[in-house]
């Protein structure tokens, strides 16, 4: 199964994006091991060089911990979680407000429209 990646921005981080997701969704509990370089990168149809970037990101963001002969396991941090969706949920923002910027809207005009999505979302 290969998955379609946007080309706005590197594969590797949107296979770190993905796998964060899957930890805030519990698809990934803390303390699980992620699969092995070669199954990831078969499941999602990679280079398993862009697997081994994304996990060492992962790594270096204190989200797993690579363990010498046992593979790579996410962080068993109880606070992990909330830091994980505060950085993705400003990472959202900050990429909504810079796009509408860009064609013109104003702020109020932002919140306006995201009050009116919402309403229209319930």
């Amino acid at each position: 199964m290969t998955t379609e990646f946007q080309s706005s921005k590197p594969i590797y981080m949107q296979i770190v994006d993905r796998i964060i997701i899957d930890i805030l969704q519990e698809k990934q509990i803390l303390g699980d091991k992620l699969p092995s370089v070669r199954e990831k990168a078969v499941q999602i149809g990679v280079n398993p060089n862009t697997i081994q970037r994304a996990y060492s990101e992962l790594e270096r963001m204190s989200v797993v911990e690579t363990r010498r002969g046992q593979g790579t396991f996410v962080i068993e941090n109880s606070h992990l979680l909330d830091e994980l969706r505060l950085s993705m949920q400003t990472e959202v923002i900050n990429e909504y407000v810079k796009k509408m910027k860009e064609i013109g809207i104003t702020k109020q005009q932002m919140i306006s429209e995201l009050q009116h999505y919402l309403k229209e979302e319930d």
